[in-house]
């Protein structure tokens, strides 16, 4: 069973507490600011609406999402099926953050909420992406976790726990140049 979120997958919505400086192009950056105080520039073409995670979640690194995008990131190590499109090395090297790290931060996690799995790709829902049109593997484990929700209080309760790990990663970067880049993304949380 794949659960659905919708007959276009995603939904957009733009009436967000964003300020797009143009509107004449379609990729113009949206600059999102609180109180105030210009935090940072995204294209709106790289956020998603989705449940439990309104308005901002990030598209995965893959297909040009910001630093909070390293939640949808899979486990360092293994071959990908989309290698040539993967950023996720060079957004952990740009933060100083070690693939041993980025692991140890994502099974943490996993093992406090029980997103350990034989049934995803990598042992874990912690290493699950942001598939459009859903994932059978990802979905089926997300109904075995939680056998009691419909198919939106389970994708809800999915993407509050990616938005959740995504807030802890970024919290781990150590460095002070990985620290003032993640700074105004922390500030979206």
């Amino acid at each position: 069973m794949i659960l659905q979120l919708g007959k276009d997958g995603f939904k957009r919505n733009e009436s967000y507490s964003f300020r797009n400086n143009s509107r004449t192009e379609p990729s113009s950056f949206l600059q999102i600011t609180t109180q105030g105080k210009n935090l940072v520039k995204i294209d709106p073409d790289k956020l998603r609406d989705v449940p439990g995670w309104q308005n901002n979640a990030p598209v995965p690194l893959c297909m040009g999402g910001d630093y909070r995008a390293l939640t949808f990131c899979c486990k360092p190590g293994h071959s990908l099926t989309y290698v040539f499109k993967c950023r996720r090395d060079d957004h952990l090297d740009d933060l100083g953050l070690t693939d041993e790290e980025f692991i140890k931060i994502k099974e943490k996690f996993s093992k406090e909420n029980n997103w350990d799995s034989d049934i995803v790709c990598f042992g874990s829902l912690s290493y699950c992406c942001m598939r459009r049109n859903g994932c059978p593997r990802r979905d089926l484990a997300l109904i075995e976790r939680y056998p009691g929700l419909t198919s939106e209080e389970i994708m809800i309760t999915y993407f509050k726990k990616k938005k959740e790990l995504s807030k802890r990663i970024l919290e781990c970067i150590r460095t002070y140049k990985g620290k003032q880049k993640v700074k105004p993304y922390l500030d979206l949380f």
